[in-house]
């Protein structure tokens, strides 16, 4: 888990920055809170307000990340109020907070931005459980998230606004011929329906704690769809939390919520969240995890019995996420998979096709756009396979099969970003055999993708003297390979039907 934490690529060193922003951001919001004269409960919700505005927008351009950002307060207020007014009516309590999960969920068909706004939402109600926000405190809580909105936005987007001197980011659409909507609608109800479970069994083990159940159903169901990729997540939520409990019993316990000491970990917990988030979901809840901790330990409430009932409502979540996805409105790893696959070969040709053209003369062509939307989409298919190559998978055969297509796919990509930097070379020339060779890798992913021919491996090997078409042996090589674990009688299906 730490090999692949930190021995993973960091192009740019974003995740670098990404982090230390995010420490940047949180700890001026919290600063500002202090010298606001707030509270330690204000505080606490401003350096909150603050990591969700820094960690949760994700919108493709700095523009829409700003209108984001705005508007996380008109997602955040307005729950904050129904959390506070509601804290001594149980019922209508934990109705309001099964809503804001569906809505929050549902809110995802309006792309990044309505995924911000529903985190917000869900989180800023969480939060007022965490601190047993009562109507006395709402002005104080509402001038600390503003605040620290703010002051979170002050820091991205005018004292470290790295973005602005990177291309916009390539996020592609969830695929699926029923839509963007039917998919939402589908999740929230799946976690509400979780929430459901969480909430009446966390209630039955703490009256007061019952929310950390809660709250791990909903992060579980976030970037998930699939039901492997759902009981992925939660197990690896369990997982690190346990580490992050017995890290807690070392470093949290001990300190007792000293300042010093607990602020230099706070800091360190915010740097590993917001670092390890895009490699290792494990790593990411142990710095989750001990951040908790740790919060407890300045309220004056962490004690050895609390971390146990920690651990005890994230499992209650993890089987709430776990029975939602597999009873209700069901979607197999396969179905998921298989679409993730033919959206990333697609995305092989029209890299190659771009590239092809710019070798020809056309300016207007870029490939390298094509390229960071290939990236990303081998993202999401490493995601979706992960339930087949995870060690505790049953079926070696299949887990073989799942790895020879993620290194086949990685192949692809290696030889399409290699295609594109020779493209992008002013000097680069375009022949005959340019055209014949992207020809073929149309065709091999039009058969990859749907068609019944047959993929014929390229015999001719070109010289070092020729890089695109060096490139492009390669990329039709992966394509001719990956015909057999995608389309062999026998193993179609990287998983059977479930």
């Amino acid at each position: 888990m730490l090999k692949r934490v930190f021995a993973a690529p960091d192009p740019g060193r974003v995740r670098l920055r990404f982090a230390a922003r995010g420490v940047l951001g949180i700890g001026f919001a919290v600063l500002v809170s202090g010298l606001a004269g707030h509270t330690l409960v204000g505080m606490v919700t401003g350096g909150l307000a603050a990591l969700l505005a820094l960690f949760t927008v994700t919108d493709a351009t700095v523009r829409g990340q700003a209108v984001t950002t705005a508007l996380l307060p008109l997602a955040g207020l307005p729950v904050l109020a129904a959390a506070a007014e509601l804290h001594d009516q149980p019922v209508a309590r934990d109705l309001t907070f099964l809503a804001v999960v569906g809505a929050g969920v549902y809110a995802r068909r309006w792309g990044p931005r309505g995924h911000s706004l529903g985190v917000f939402a869900f989180m800023t109600y969480f939060v007022a459980q965490f601190l047993h926000a009562t109507p006395g405190r709402l002005p104080e809580l509402y001038a600390a998230l503003l605040l620290s909105v703010a002051s979170a936005a002050a820091v991205r987007f005018g004292l470290w606004c790295y973005e602005r001197r990177m291309p916009p980011a390539a996020v592609p659409a969830p695929p699926g011929g029923r839509g963007l909507a039917r998919v939402t609608t589908r999740q929230a109800v799946q976690a509400t329906a979780g929430a459901g479970f969480a909430l009446v069994v966390g209630q039955v083990i703490s009256g007061e704690r019952w929310y950390w159940a809660v709250g791990a159903t909903w992060w579980i169901f976030v970037n998930t769809t699939s039901r492997g990729e759902t009981l992925v997540r939660g197990f690896r939520r369990v997982m690190g939390t346990v580490l992050g409990i017995a890290l807690g019993f070392l470093v949290a316990v001990p300190l007792q919520g000293a300042h010093l000491p607990t602020a230099v970990l706070l800091a360190a917990c915010v740097f590993g969240i917001f670092y390890s988030a895009a490699v290792s979901y494990t790593w990411m809840m142990l710095c989750v995890t001990v951040l908790a901790e740790l919060l407890y330990g300045l309220l004056g409430v962490l004690e050895p019995a609390l971390l146990a009932v920690r651990l005890a409502e994230t499992a209650v979540g993890a089987v709430g996420a776990v029975l939602a996805v597999f009873l209700v409105l069901p979607v197999t790893t396969h179905a998921i998979t298989d679409a993730w696959i033919q959206r990333a070969l697609r995305c092989v040709h029209s890299a190659t096709a771009e590239a092809a053209a710019r070798l020809a003369g056309d300016e207007s062509a870029d490939p390298a756009q094509r390229v960071a939307e290939l990236e990303q989409l081998l993202a999401r298919v490493r995601l979706s396979v992960a339930p087949l190559v995870h060690p505790l998978n049953p079926l070696p055969a299949r887990k073989r099969r799942a790895r020879h297509v993620l290194s086949l796919l990685d192949d692809c990509v290696r030889e399409v970003r290699g295609l594109a930097a020779v493209a992008a070379d002013p000097e680069a020339s375009h022949d005959a055999r340019l055209a014949a060779a992207c020809w073929r890798v149309e065709s091999a992913v039009e058969a990859l993708t749907g068609g019944n021919a047959a993929i014929t491996a390229p015999t001719d090997r070109p010289t070092a003297m020729d890089p695109a078409l060096a490139h492009l042996h390669s990329l039709e090589q992966a394509l001719s390979e990956l015909a057999h674990p995608l389309r062999t009688a026998s193993e179609r299906r990287l998983v059977a039907a479930e």
